[in-house]
């Protein structure tokens, strides 16, 4: 019987859905040291280093010229070899980056950190774009759920560099940075293989040579990209520049700012895409153009940061749609040759990038602040005409498959495989050939005869036995064929998010209370004495170890009103949706 054997216990996802669960894991480690290097090596160039303007201009724009040249031979890499490796192996150069830079003693050293981490950086995101193409065709929700992962770990980081980097100070910053870096390579390295390996075929001579076919086939997109990413990079620029010199905020005051833009991302990245398969990609894009196009406008007469940050979710609600899409369009686009098509679209967004950049500079410096606002949005309205065409043009699906729907008894994990294989009441033609072997074994077939009735809700707290879901060998024993149960974790409700979120703030309150009796409540500090100094530095002078209580409060403030953000946005998406938690309709 079932329950008499350890068959029983939950079935782990396959192989390529636990290849793509690493990857997200080590996306969401290396993003938050990659956006904390970009807000915070100006800074540390100028004060330790005492590099001039000039000189951080050189620093920046050597990462960015090599990641630019690297990022197509990094898609040729990931296209011959496996791709987890040349992931891997971007990731630990990107630690490397980081020591450098707490190594780093002159402009020199610095400059060759810089171009370790440009050079990593290729590698690392066109291989793990890649490894996420590979069941798009199973799960259209792949690349947002890749962005979600990013941007958590982005405003992860950006909270606990800004929280600590006054205890641990720059290079304390960058050897944390570096052990994520190296949490990332490692579970790249520990992530299953791809079923069927890449790059068999042809040599390097002819990957090269389709490296320039890829381009002409997605020159189309590459130009929309180019577009849309001058006018994200645009819009960033004047932002960051307006908030330090408009309202004289300090780098963490700026960085709060973007900080519910970017957690809005991560929360709403794949609820976006369910209405991207019901309305379609071209029509989605389209309204995300206009929403951060009115964003860009509204930065014209926003009267405070407060209303700016408000703002700014807008905008990432909109990029929250649009990226996802770029990818999945370039990733279909592109084929087997995911690798190059990545590379190719890694490169237009650099490219994007830095003209940019250097447009927006032009424009504040030359231009009034409404007029400079009001270009920008006049960009992202273009795009909205320019995308839509570009992705018409070449010719993959408007409308994308909905992702599959969590099952029990679907012998594939949190995602099941779609497909004849995993319908139990499938049946093989007669005369047909077997089923081609997965992971090392046979599906076995459904067995023939009348179809059972479905399962009523009312036994869904059963377990429930699915025959043809493909089960891992054990040590001696060939285990094919035999039931497997699978249970899958339903998604949480809304009142189960806000059930948690008071446990948490309730555990909170009993600890902060502790700390004020000890005198070591970093809120106490916060409310009685200089708020921008202490929110800034900390509070009280303990030297040692007796800072520790105080920061540590400090740190989990941050994280309480982060939960609660995402609980807040969650909530919505869930009320805007119409629906609960993994597309269930909540009657």
């Amino acid at each position: 019987m079932i329950g008499d054997t350890p068959a029983a216990a939950t079935e782990s996802p396959p192989p390529s859905r636990r290849r793509e669960e690493r990857a997200l894991y080590a996306a969401a480690f290396t993003n938050g040291p990659n956006e904390l290097f970009d807000f915070v090596l100006p800074l540390w160039a100028g004060a330790t280093l005492g590099l001039s303007a000039t000189e951080v201009g050189i620093l920046m724009a050597v990462e960015m010229a090599l990641s630019v040249i690297a990022r197509p031979v990094a898609g040729v890499l990931a296209d011959l070899f496996e791709r987890r490796y040349v992931a891997a192996t971007g990731a630990l150069l990107y630690a490397a980056s980081a020591a450098g830079y707490a190594l780093a003693q002159n402009a020199s050293s610095a400059y060759a950190a810089a171009g370790v981490g440009g050079v990593g950086g290729a590698l690392l995101w066109v291989a793990v774009r890649a490894i996420v193409s590979e069941r798009l065709a199973e799960d259209s929700a792949v690349f947002p759920r890749l962005l979600a992962a990013q941007e958590t770990g982005s405003w992860v980081a950006f909270v606990a560099g800004m929280v600590l980097i006054g205890e641990i100070g720059f290079d304390g910053v960058f050897w944390a940075c570096a052990g994520a870096c190296l949490l990332a390579a490692a579970l790249l390295l520990s992530s299953p293989r791809r079923r069927t390996a890449p790059g068999r075929g042809p040599g390097p001579a002819a990957a090269v040579a389709g490296l320039g076919a890829v381009g002409r086939r997605l020159r189309p997109m590459l130009l929309a990209v180019v577009v849309t990413m001058m006018a994200e990079a645009a819009i960033s620029l004047l932002l960051l520049m307006h908030l330090q010199r408009e309202f004289d905020l300090e780098v963490v005051e700026v960085a709060y700012v973007f900080l519910p833009g970017a957690i809005a991302m991560s929360v709403a990245a794949e609820r976006l895409h369910t209405y991207v398969v019901r309305f379609g990609r071209t029509r989605i894009l389209m309204y995300a153009s206009f929403a951060s196009a009115a964003f860009a406008a509204g930065l014209a007469w926003a009267p405070h940061p407060a209303v700016i940050a408000a703002l700014w979710i807008l905008s990432g609600l909109a990029w929250a749609a649009v990226i996802p899409i770029q990818q999945a369009v370039i990733a279909e686009a592109s084929g087997e040759q995911a690798g190059r098509g990545m590379g190719v679209y890694e490169s237009a967004n650099l490219l994007g990038a830095l003209i940019g950049a250097l447009a927006a500079g032009m424009l504040y410096d030359g231009a009034d602040w409404t007029v400079a606002c009001l270009s920008a949005a006049a960009l992202i309205l273009a795009g909205s005409v320019i995308v839509p065409r570009a992705v018409r043009s070449l010719g993959v699906a408007d409308v994308p498959p909905p992702p599959p729907e969590p099952r029990r008894g679907s012998g594939a994990g949190p995602t099941s495989e779609r497909g004849p294989a995993s319908d139990p009441r499938a049946v093989p033609e007669p005369g047909s050939p077997p089923e081609p072997m997965q992971d090392g074994v046979r599906p076995v077939p459904a067995k023939t005869g009348p179809a059972k009735p479905p399962v009523s809700k009312s036994a869904v707290s059963k377990p429930v036995v699915s025959e043809t879901a493909v089960t891992k060998p054990t040590a001696g024993k060939a285990t094919a064929g035999k039931p497997t149960v699978v249970e899958d974790e339903p998604p949480k409700s809304r009142r189960q998010l806000l059930r948690d979120l008071a446990l948490h703030a309730a555990a909170y309150a009993v600890a902060q209370i502790a700390l004020l009796l000890l005198g070591f409540s970093w809120l106490h500090d916060l409310v009685t004495g200089d708020t921008a100094d202490v929110l800034l530095h900390g509070g009280g002078q303990e030297p040692g170890a007796a800072r520790v209580p105080e920061d540590g409060g400090k740190i989990w403030t941050f994280v309480l009103v982060g939960h609660a953000l995402w609980v807040g946005a969650k909530c919505l998406a869930m009320t805007l949706g119409g629906k609960a938690p993994g597309g269930r309709s909540k009657g």
